[in-house]
């Protein structure tokens, strides 16, 4: 099975269509197979005193302001699908409410996101499994009781699902990947498994990750991790995407089958030099 990229632009857009576009041209570039946003209903997500308290940002001086500043409208989100249709690049977008799933599923994206936040939202994740498309489910936040009863969820629905194994923090610090959960989750559920990440390193984690059999690799991606947000530390710029797709999908290409064979080049080499007696 070929490994499955997801681009995570989640709020890096920072509101501003011309940087989304930006991106999703650079993980078209870079050979993603998909991007992905993050879909809230605001007044649903939050409370209103949250809402009305002090925060200063680029769009003024309340959570509104700043929450509100991060949100795409529908005409927006018809404009990232028709791009991402031109470029031939799959998108889909993480629903945080009800109204934002159906919101996304208007668009007939090719499969859903669970986030990690989202594993104690019952009804959030019934209408994700009613929907009957494939869903990749983050972990992070999670007990293995409380996964036990999101995989029971999707089963029951009859929904194909990949779990990611996740660590939400952020940034991650690399010792704790806990990467070995990968093949644990493969053993504990019998399905594909695959590795969110918000490492603030490149490559090492995710290459680890495959090579422990990760089926799929999200990573949130930047064009530059000093722009304004809380998840661009974790994220990859676009001048990388290319160096990290390169990378991690040559990995299952040098893990190979584990069967002790002689190819023709390394015959060549036993023919020149292997002595016997």
């Amino acid at each position: 099975m070929s490994l499955f990229l997801i681009a995570e632009i989640g709020i890096n857009h920072n509101g501003d269509i011309g940087v989304a576009k930006e991106l999703i041209k650079f993980s078209s570039e870079a050979g993603f197979d998909a991007v992905k946003f993050q879909k809230r209903t605001i007044d649903v997500v939050y409370e209103a005193s949250y809402l009305a308290s002090y925060r200063e940002s680029h769009w003024g001086t309340t959570q509104r302001a700043q929450k509100e500043g991060l949100e795409f409208s529908k005409e927006d989100y018809q404009e990232i699908s028709s791009y991402c249709h031109d470029l031939k690049i799959a998108w889909t977008a993480s629903a945080w409410d009800l109204d934002s799933q159906s919101f996304i599923n208007e668009f007939n994206v090719p499969f859903n996101k669970v986030a990690s936040p989202m594993l104690g939202h019952r009804p959030l994740l019934t209408i994700i499994a009613k929907e009957n498309k494939k869903a990749f489910i983050s972990t992070g936040m999670s007990t293995i009781e409380e996964l036990d009863e999101v995989v029971n969820l999707f089963a029951k629905e009859n929904c194909e699902f990949e779990l990611m194994h996740c660590n939400s923090t952020y940034p991650m610090k690399e010792e704790d990947a806990n990467l070995l959960c990968i093949p644990m989750l493969k053993d504990r559920y019998g399905c594909n498994v695959g590795y969110s990440g918000h490492e603030s390193s490149l490559i090492k984690v995710c290459v680890s990750a495959v090579t422990l059999g990760a089926t799929s690799i999200e990573r949130h991606i930047t064009l530059d991790r000093a722009m304004y947000g809380s998840d661009q530390a974790a994220s990859i710029e676009a001048h990388s995407l290319k160096g990290f797709v390169d990378t991690v999908r040559r990995v299952p290409a040098m893990l190979g089958t584990g069967n002790k064979i002689l190819n023709d080049d390394e015959m060549v080499a036993r023919n020149k030099l292997r002595i016997n007696k």
